[in-house]
């Protein structure tokens, strides 16, 4: 009688953004020789999946090497992302991780894990994943990863340096992505990476064409985008807003709402072009989120004002709002002065204020029914997110996760909407 000998079991770690969701399942795809657990405690290698778009991303990420020791097999360390580029060496040469490899390898983890000896692979900043996803664990979403890299030099960012300049996946392998995943049981689809909107700009084709091939596949029920540059949205993509797949919410990346602030942090963006996108996409029935940093260097008083004065007029709803923190290699390390962080945090609390309270009169004043895809259950409520990004909660004697559910009878409270379903 011949026994299957036990595979080493491979627990993934994820930081940062969703592209890096997207990689680590390219990296679960991979493995053949190992078997992925949800259950760090049992794991005999444990991956890093880093994140550094700040210096505190990076100190995260040691925080969690560090508490690794307690598990109890001592797991193999190995260590991929975007941090291999800042902090990865540093992390070699002491021995705080076993093992390391760049994005470019992450298909190769198979071969990498089945290696003895320690390794350090940072590879290159041109390739592109050939790599299907089936599955997403523990997803009732899938993200469709559609570029890598960015050709934008915002001054505060890292990225384009750590992920390389913008290139596309074709168009056919993003295709059969969806098309794979379609079958398996999803049904709405994120694109994601690290510029979306730049997708197709070396290929001849854009992400409008792209949205439009992918609404034809059977199972495409919505689609959400991941952040987009107010430059990237184009009459061709203005002309699908209404379309019946599309999410009614977009996040288009403003980082400040202060003309000077916008030219000190290198943006492409203007104050008022953006207001008129913004306010078109609003009268279609979009709600509209945005990222935010509060306290880069430069930002005075006087222009915090304005920038506040300028988001009051925006119809905005949901915002990813971050204090400024430094990134060693970038232009606004070295800027001059720094905000205090005491004044940073008065100036957060203010924009979320204001962002809190425009999302809550758009829940309010929302008439549309809302089309839910319940994704998880949490203390015996059913949680999920509606066409608008909205969380709502569901109480509901039978289970729903996964399914979609239409709610028009809800109460809006100040975070989230609740519902009984029947």
């Amino acid at each position: 009688m011949n026994f299957a000998k036990e595979k080493p079991k491979v627990y993934f770690k994820t930081f940062g953004c969703r592209t890096n969701v997207f990689d680590t399942q390219v990296m679960m795809s991979n493995l053949k020789d190992f078997e992925v657990t949800q259950d760090e405690s049992k794991a005999d290698v444990v991956i890093i999946n880093s994140c550094t778009v700040t210096n505190s991303a990076d100190s995260t990420a040691r925080g969690y090497i560090s508490g690794l020791k307690k598990l109890p097999k001592d797991p193999r360390v190995v260590f991929t992302g975007c941090g291999v580029w800042t902090k990865g060496e540093n992390l070699f040469k002491e021995n705080k991780v076993d093992s390391l490899f760049g994005h470019s390898e992450k298909e190769k983890i198979n071969e990498l894990l089945l290696q003895e000896e320690r390794f350090f692979h940072a590879g290159d900043l041109t390739h592109i994943d050939e790599t299907i996803v089936e599955e997403f664990v523990g997803k009732s979403r899938a993200f469709i990863k559609i570029q890598e890299g960015c050709d934008f030099r915002c001054s505060y960012c890292i990225i384009p340096y750590v992920r390389g300049d913008a290139r596309s996946y074709t168009e056919d392998k993003i295709l059969e992505q969806v098309t794979t995943l379609a079958a398996n049981g999803f049904g709405e689809f994120i694109l994601t990476g690290t510029n979306v909107g730049s997708y197709g700009k070396k290929q001849h084709t854009s992400l409008a064409k792209l949205l439009k091939k992918m609404a034809l596949i059977k199972g495409v029920r919505r689609i959400r985008m991941g952040s987009i540059e107010p430059i990237q949205i184009d009459d061709e993509f203005k002309e699908l807003i209404n379309e019946p797949f599309m999410a009614k919410h977009l996040h288009i990346a403003l980082q400040h709402t202060s003309k000077e602030m916008l030219q000190i942090m290198n943006r492409r963006n203007k104050v008022l072009s953006d207001l008129e996108l913004f306010e078109f996409l609003s009268s279609n029935g979009y709600a509209l989120g945005t990222d935010f940093i509060v306290g880069h260097p430069g930002e005075t008083d006087e222009l915090w004002r304005e920038a506040m004065q300028n988001l009051h007029r925006f119809p905005l709803t949901h915002v990813h709002a971050f204090t400024y923190s430094k990134r060693d290699g970038t232009p606004s390390a070295t800027m001059k002065p720094q905000i205090k962080g005491n004044i940073a945090k008065i100036r957060y609390n203010e924009l979320v204020s204001i962002i809190d309270e425009k999302n809550f009169n758009f829940r309010k004043n929302n008439t549309q029914k809302l089309e839910v895809l319940v994704e998880s259950v949490k203390n015996g409520k059913y949680i999920g997110l509606d066409q608008f990004f909205n969380q709502i909660e569901i109480d509901s004697p039978v289970d729903l996760v996964g399914d979609w559910v239409f709610i028009d009878d809800y109460e809006v409270k100040a975070d989230k909407n609740v519902a009984r379903f029947k």
